[in-house]
């Protein structure tokens, strides 16, 4: 049996999954989350086989609670989802320990074939994104000013495009404000932008929130 369990903001989504999965009779859905510290206590409660995790949910997010859940587990087998499909969110997953990567966009028999994969300790991209990821590598680095940016700003670029204030970045990823601040500076020099609106747009331009 293949004890999973599901962290995603969007109840819904939660209730599809969970149901999808369910129809395999070698998984069992043990536990639920709704932001990335319930992610974090579900995993050290329950240490499933494999964690399903949105790594845009609220909070500290995937990319925090994953980070955290690898430093406490090396051998944690975590299914990053996103409901974007660039390679830019998929390397940087994988980069912070995520055996697999799985577009929302994905037909739902992938969400099966991910799982399986992933509890037997095996990487899954779907052929789609793989063939990004490879034409990516090919191309090169500097394609994009984005890929400058570090794990750590990419998480607070992506938060600032949203719209998210310092203050409530700093207290999501505990950081304290000035930390936030340095980091945006980083930022801004790195994208040649001068303001908030200009990085939404930059994140927009390059799929890497929805407009």
């Amino acid at each position: 049996m293949i004890r999973v369990v599901l962290a995603d903001d969007h109840a819904v989504v939660r209730t599809g999954f969970r149901l999808l999965l369910q129809s395999n009779p070698s998984v069992s859905v043990v536990g639920e989350a709704d932001c990335g510290e319930a992610a974090l206590r579900c995993y050290m409660e329950l240490s499933p086989d494999v964690l399903i995790m949105d790594i845009a949910m609220p909070g500290m997010g995937g990319f925090e609670a994953l980070r955290r859940i690898r430093a406490h587990d090396s051998a944690a087998r975590v299914l990053a989802l996103s409901a974007h499909d660039d390679p830019m969110h998929a390397q940087r997953a994988l980069r912070e320990g995520a055996l697999g990567f799985l577009s929302k966009r994905s037909a739902p028999e992938a969400l099966l074939d991910a799982v399986v994969r992933v509890a037997s300790g095996r990487r899954y991209l779907d052929a789609e994104l793989a063939q990004k990821l490879a034409l990516a590598e090919i191309e090169g680095p500097g394609r994009s000013p984005v890929e400058r940016l570090s794990q750590r700003e990419f998480e607070v670029f992506i938060r600032l495009a949203g719209g998210a204030s310092v203050a409530a970045i700093a207290e999501d990823l505990s950081l304290s404000a000035s930390t936030v601040g340095t980091h945006l500076y980083h930022i801004k020099h790195k994208l040649g932008v001068s303001n908030q609106s200009e990085l939404t747009l930059v994140a927009i331009r390059h799929g890497l929130i929805q407009a």
